[in-house]
């Protein structure tokens, strides 16, 4: 097990990507980081204390344009911070963020630091999608090999391995935005969620945007399905995993998760940290893994989960609350299916359906957000888990701690 311990975690509201310019879209990424920044010092007294932040270390999934060129140690020196804190940025796709918080968690254990900072940032208004120009999506033979095709179909073609239905998906979906809609009603985001400002110091968004709580079931089935017509994605499908043969379209907006914009940041230290910050560690990172499946099924949460979880030593009946990324509908629904967990215990607050997937920030979110609901709750363990793109995903299991 590590000995790595998280002190606190905070993020950005999620603010929604639009034709016309979203609400955060003029705020750039080393802005979003930098503003955590800040609050993470107001929040712990870092100068004042004279805590030595060795690193931050963002995860980033589209690392290129004006989230290239190391945002991570960027964002220190735009946040006016010590010369002396390096930066680093790690992109592995939708999994970034939680690797971020894993090689934090790393150095930590490992000797290598005292205190770092794991997150993540995504502009996506500014920086698209594939904004990179990679060559998976681009070039048709290394396209072939490695079977990259929309994540949607990705998406589509998990559904039909796992069985799930259109129905389902929307169900699903319709649950996460009325559970989102409540929680944030019941204040279950105020700990974590820090106000994005604008240079005049107004706020320009504190709450998560998206959320459609009076859409009914109804409604999410005359959702046009986003992926049906993509021929040459399925005929690629057909040749790299010929056995699951011809499969429906299921996901629609509705159930697909939302791009948005967004940053996360946790500062994770050993155990003396608690002595110079003067407060105790709210929770322990137990374990981290990845884990990888034959691309492009979005089931690698199975393996990385099984990873972690054994790592932890721990059993899916020890876990308390669950966070698995909503990157569509399916992704939860086969983590639940095929660990037995309570559906009463996996997004009990919402989750990227209903309030967006910042790619690369997303895993923070995860952190923060499992760690406000297991305080709440009286739980002991969370586990946090993010499906890639390319068969990929990460798993983190952490244990909350008594104050």
């Amino acid at each position: 097990m590590l000995d790595a311990y998280v002190y606190d975690v905070v993020r950005t509201p999620r603010g929604r990507v639009k034709r016309s310019g979203g609400t955060l879209s003029g705020v750039a990424p080393q802005e979003l980081v930098g503003q955590l920044l800040h609050a993470l010092d107001t929040r712990l007294g870092l100068a004042e204390r004279r805590v030595q932040v060795q690193e931050i270390i963002l995860g980033v999934s589209t690392a290129s344009h004006e989230q290239g060129a190391d945002v991570a140690r960027t964002s220190v020196i735009w946040a006016g911070w010590p010369d002396t804190v390096s930066g680093a940025v790690i992109s592995r796709l939708c999994c970034s963020g939680l690797d971020a918080l894993a090689a934090a968690a790393a150095q930590v254990s490992s000797g290598m630091a005292d205190v770092v900072l794991g997150g993540g940032v995504e502009s996506m208004s500014r920086v698209p999608m594939l904004a990179d120009r990679a060559a998976i999506a681009f070039d048709e033979e290394l396209g072939e090999r490695t079977g990259f095709v929309t994540i949607g179909v990705s998406a589509d073609l998990t559904a039909q391995v796992a069985g799930v239905t259109r129905e389902q998906a929307d169900a699903y979906a319709l649950q996460s935005h009325r559970r989102a809609a409540a929680a944030w009603a019941a204040g279950h985001y105020r700990r974590s969620v820090v106000p994005v400002r604008g240079a005049d110091g107004a706020v320009l968004l504190a709450a998560d945007e998206g959320i459609r709580p009076t859409m009914t079931a109804e409604d999410f089935a005359a959702m046009p399905l986003l992926f049906a017509g993509d021929a040459a994605a399925h005929a690629r499908v057909g040749r790299r995993l010929p056995e699951v043969g011809e499969f429906p379209a299921v996901h629609s907006a509705a159930t697909a998760p939302q791009m948005v914009d967004a940053a996360s940041l946790a500062l994770i230290g050993n155990l003396d940290a608690a002595g110079y910050l003067g407060r105790a560690p709210r929770a322990r990172i137990l374990s981290a893994s990845t884990g990888a499946v034959r691309s492009p099924l979005l089931t690698g949460t199975i393996p990385s989960t099984r990873r972690a979880l054994a790592s932890a030593k721990l059993g899916a009946a020890d876990i308390d609350i669950v966070e698995a990324n909503e990157s569509f509908s399916v992704s939860p629904l086969v983590v639940l299916r095929e660990f037995g967990f309570d559906p009463e215990i996996v997004n009990v607050d919402g989750g990227a359906v209903s309030m967006g997937h910042p790619l690369g920030a997303s895993g923070g979110i995860l952190l923060a957000t499992a760690l406000d609901a297991l305080e709440r709750t009286g739980g002991r363990y969370g586990l946090l888990t993010i499906p890639a793109a390319l068969g990929l995903a990460t798993s983190l299991v952490i244990e909350r701690l008594d104050p």
